[in-house]
């Protein structure tokens, strides 16, 4: 059957490693992985990401979430003490694409129940395989690939540490911001931030006037287009950004002031495709953190630092939080943030999303 895949198992076109900073050389395999193109993780083989690849190809080797695996009962022959690490597959026949997509897709096992025979091999490149699973989750993208694959075309080449630099909040800054009147509070402005390296563009709503005596009501709201935008019925999400936003117009009507951080991490920071993969797990019957870990994802992606770098862009030290998320406290505080007050929120269930905030109370320990 072959010998295990190693970083020289097949000889490909790698683009050579530029001397651009390390958040930039991963913000190119970011968008290398959007269009399908492969990546060349030093250490480990060239990866070519299953979802998203064109044309062609074929390989006996895919590179999947330790979840995927033991979901593909594989879990026994190599179990990975990370839930979220990788695991290399080796496949009895090489894998087009459609027949790795439907590898990669728990959501598609329904229509597609017969696989395998798999076999879960060594895999000396851990650290490698987690910088390329945590590069596919910031692409918003399955994290699953093709492990040398026949055909690809030229690699793009990134380092394992430069993973770290993309996420690094201290790259965040405020682009621009202007007056923005709102039904709830007309003395209201926004503020736009940016990263180099990040196509996300983060948002701060500030309602009243800014005053060093008094502590602002602020909420860290992850963006939910289906709740916000949509009226779904499926979260809280819609709610919360209504309750917060009148709570924090009722503050500046008082002489008080609020902040309303609206951070662009959807689905828990999966993205909205994946997202929607993981209601369709959910309408087969798992709960919201289940689902993500099915997917490959961490039951909790989101990058709560970046909004202590928001807070102190716009010279918040001290916040009152209005959130029911302990994950949310601890983060800020770690980054510094003084927490002056906690305001929860007290929203009624409905019979769409009863479960979900039972998951969220019980299994992630939300004040509920």
């Amino acid at each position: 059957m072959g010998a295990a895949v190693g970083p020289r198992a097949a000889a490909h076109r790698v683009r050579a490693l530029s001397a651009a900073p390390s958040s930039r050389r991963a913000a190119q395999a970011v968008d290398a992985l959007r269009h399908g193109w492969p990546i060349k993780v030093r250490g480990a083989p060239l990866l070519l990401p299953i979802e998203t690849a064109p044309g062609e190809v074929r390989s006996s080797h895919a590179l999947i979430s330790a979840a995927r695996a033991a979901t593909l009962k594989l879990a026994n022959q190599r179990a990975a003490a990370d839930p979220h690490s990788a695991v290399l597959v080796r496949t009895a026949d090489p894998l087009d694409l459609a027949a790795a997509r439907a590898i990669a897709d728990p959501s598609m096992d329904l229509a597609t129940p017969l696989k395998g025979p798999f076999l879960a091999e060594p895999l000396d490149w851990l650290e490698e395989a987690g910088a390329a699973m945590e590069l596919a989750r910031i692409a918003g993208i399955l994290p699953a690939f093709l492990v040398a694959p026949q055909s690809a075309a030229e690699a793009v080449a990134v380092l394992p540490e430069d993973v770290a630099a993309l996420s690094d909040p201290a790259a965040l800054a405020i682009a621009t911001r202007a007056r923005l009147p709102l039904a709830s509070c007309e003395e209201a402005e926004i503020v736009l931030f940016r990263s180099p390296d990040d196509l996300r563009e983060h948002v701060a709503l500030v309602l009243g006037r800014h005053s060093a005596e008094r502590v602002p009501l602020v909420r860290l709201h992850s963006e939910c287009l289906t709740g916000d935008i949509l009226g779904s019925l499926r979260c809280d999400c819609g709610p919360q950004l209504d309750a917060a936003l009148e709570s924090m117009a009722a503050e500046a009507r008082g002489g008080g002031w609020g902040v309303l951080l609206y951070l662009r991490q959807e689905g828990r920071g999966i993205g909205l495709v994946n997202k929607m993969r993981a209601y369709r797990l959910q309408d087969q019957g798992f709960d919201t953190l289940e689902a993500n870990r099915r997917l490959g994802f961490p039951a909790e992606a989101r990058d709560f630092p970046v909004a202590a770098r928001m807070l102190a862009l716009l010279g918040v030290g001290a916040v009152r939080l209005m959130t029911n998320n302990p994950a949310k406290l601890a983060a800020l505080e770690a980054a510094g943030v003084h927490i002056a007050e906690r305001v929860p929120h007290r929203l009624p269930a409905n019979p769409h999303n009863a479960r979900y905030l039972a998951t969220k109370r019980d299994s992630a320990g939300h004040w509920l």
